[in-house]
């Protein structure tokens, strides 16, 4: 161990989990259940309710904290093998496998928790959402498609949000989590890519893996085709108005970018197709819903 080793702080088992979780990758989920939730709102009487944002805002951060560690955990002999994960906290040490269950069933429980408070619908299907979290990591075991699965458990997120709300099932909620789970096992597509060497010598099963790079790019164009025409879908069906347009825009055209800076031997631009753009995409269609909903007469 060198000197500067040695003397680097270790860090707290807080700080440590947080980081094993990737916590700030909440910005790719959180603004879509506020969009569903937001709209749910302003059709049901033009309020926001605080309360419940509030507890929307646990249920997601708590059910993605626990998908995180569970994935985590299950997968820490893959990443020990695989040079880019190598360095995650359960492969080092700086999270124990017992910290991490902790921290996981500490989530599970907040956000059965939160949807308890929030009405009897949410609390019905609080478990079934809890199910692909699990199966997720799994599916890289059987199925060449866990990308699909990813985009499921993703899906939940603005479903859950709008029948937090109203205490009731929305097929325009449906549309909207469609679209939010097609984007993600979209760009997932483009984040596996990364390491197609480590997963076919290990024996990880993916569409990059079985299928090669170009063909996942072009799903992944694909995926996010049919984003944008989910999202026009949802916009027409909730009466979006010219606000919520722009964003449309402002996200296709992000798509466009985003798809011109990976090429499939060139994947060195990667992280800022997979962490920036799509962040900014979820930001961007969340500021553009929030002001038109305003316009259209949301009361703060």
């Amino acid at each position: 161990m060198t000197s500067a080793a040695a003397a680097a702080p270790v860090p707290g088992r807080t700080k440590a989990f947080l980081r094993l979780v990737m916590i700030e990758h909440s910005v790719f989920a959180l603004p879509f259940a506020y969009i569903a939730s937001l709209t749910a709102m302003f059709r049901q009487d033009r309020n926001i309710d605080w309360v419940t944002l509030l507890l929307v805002t646990v249920c997601m951060v708590g059910l993605r904290t626990f998908a995180m560690a569970c994935n985590r955990i299950i997968d820490r002999e893959i990443d020990a093998r695989n040079p880019r994960t190598a360095g995650r906290e359960l492969v080092t040490g700086a999270v124990s496998v017992r910290s991490a269950w902790t921290g996981a069933a500490i989530a599970v429980v907040v956000f059965l928790g939160a949807a308890a408070l929030l009405n009897p619908l949410c609390l019905a299907l609080a478990p079934l959402a809890v199910v692909p979290m699990v199966v997720y990591p799994y599916g890289k075991r059987f199925t060449n498609f866990p990308h699909a699965i990813l985009g499921l458990a993703q899906a939940i997120g603005p479903i859950g949000a709008w029948i937090a709300v109203t205490g009731e099932w929305s097929w325009d909620a449906v549309i909207l989590g469609l679209a939010v789970g097609v984007w993600i096992g979209g760009f997932d597509l483009i984040f596996a890519c990364q390491d197609v060497q480590a997963d076919r010598a290990h024996g990880v099963k993916s569409v990059p893996a079985r299928f090669g790079i170009p063909a996942a790019l072009w799903g992944a164009r694909g995926a996010h085709a049919v984003t944008a025409a989910l999202l026009v879908w949802y916009a027409v069906a909730t009466d979006a108005g010219l606000f919520f347009w722009a964003g449309l825009l402002i996200v296709a055209v992000a798509f466009v970018y985003e798809h011109t800076i990976v090429r499939p031997h060139d994947l060195s631009r990667l992280n800022r197709a997979f962490f920036t753009v799509n962040g900014f995409i979820g930001m961007a269609l969340f500021v553009c819903a929030l002001l038109d909903l305003l316009a259209r007469g949301l009361t703060v």
